[in-house]
């Protein structure tokens, strides 16, 4: 199995490397890999190892890709392999990046319907949203998998997927 992530900057590079030790154990064969967008910024053969890891992804996780010159060319391969790996997790990112997202029934391309429409209703209006702060998100990001748990389908996945941003943002294997 292969698990490419892809984002801004080594700074969880330690945790990834604890959690390649600890699932190697587990998942014999894992091959999972951490590329950075800092490091191929004016080097192609980065960039290029990126591209071919990318395109051997079973999971390909990308995050923290905002500028231009990070998401650009990786692009294309987050497209081409979209449909053909297991799951495409992509968070915090370019809304072009975040769109790839697929993991099971939840495509995050597609219009919101089910669970993800009833999440878009719950989180409230704009003019709402301007006043929430951080503690306020991080709390609707810790509920909201509690209530999916109780909602069969599709509703899993994205659960999947709110479970795993919070394991993302903590930092840790």
């Amino acid at each position: 199995m292969n698990v490419v992530i892809v984002t801004m900057d080594t700074h969880l590079s330690s945790a990834v490397d604890r959690a390649r030790a600890s699932l190697k154990q587990q998942i014999p064969g894992l091959n999972l890999t951490l590329h950075a967008a800092s490091e191929w910024s004016g080097k192609s053969d980065g960039l290029e190892h990126c591209l071919e890891d990318i395109a051997k992804g079973d999971i390909v996780i990308a995050t923290m890709l905002f500028l231009e010159d990070h998401f650009l060319p990786i692009l294309p391969a987050l497209k081409a392999r979209r449909d053909h790996c297991d799951a495409m997790f992509c968070a915090m990112s370019a809304s072009e990046v975040v769109k790839l997202t697929k993991l099971g029934k939840f495509d995050m391309d597609k219009p919101a319907s089910g669970p993800l429409a009833l999440l878009k209703k719950l989180r409230g209006s704009g003019k709402d949203k301007a006043a929430t702060g951080g503690e306020k998100q991080m709390k609707m990001l810790r509920r909201i998998p509690q209530m999916l748990k109780f909602i069969p389908g599709t509703a899993q996945d994205v659960r999947s997927y709110f479970l795993s941003l919070q394991y993302w943002l903590g930092g840790s294997q």
